[in-house]
């Protein structure tokens, strides 16, 4: 038998790296704050969002734009309004204009 081997030229817009990767949340649980990392594949304009549990939006941490590579962004469990949230279940969302990600994490008090 024969194997045959072709290379293709591939576009910019078709990444082989997913936009975003490696989305990590630590300590989770946590308590007072925790680390949300994450890999963009390149320079692009993102929104990292936190949500409870009944979806209700509650603290940007950040919207605008980052370059490619690691990123590392620190939640104190504090509201967009500098008050402090119940211990439950909350979502952080990574978005770009490619793709979104969402993670689970828990506030123990």
């Amino acid at each position: 038998g024969y194997i045959r081997v072709s290379n293709y030229q591939v576009a910019l817009q078709e990444l082989v790296q997913h936009p975003i990767s490696a989305l990590a949340v630590y300590p989770n649980p946590f308590n007072p704050d925790v680390t949300i990392a994450f890999n963009l594949a390149l320079s692009n304009e993102v929104s990292v969002d936190l949500f409870n549990i009944r979806g209700q939006k509650v603290r940007s941490l950040h919207q605008g734009k980052l370059t490619g590579g690691n990123h590392s962004l620190r939640w104190d469990g504090r509201d967009d309004n500098g008050r402090g949230v119940a211990s439950g279940v909350y979502f952080a969302r990574v978005r770009t204009q490619n793709e979104t990600k969402t993670i689970k994490m828990m506030l123990m008090k």
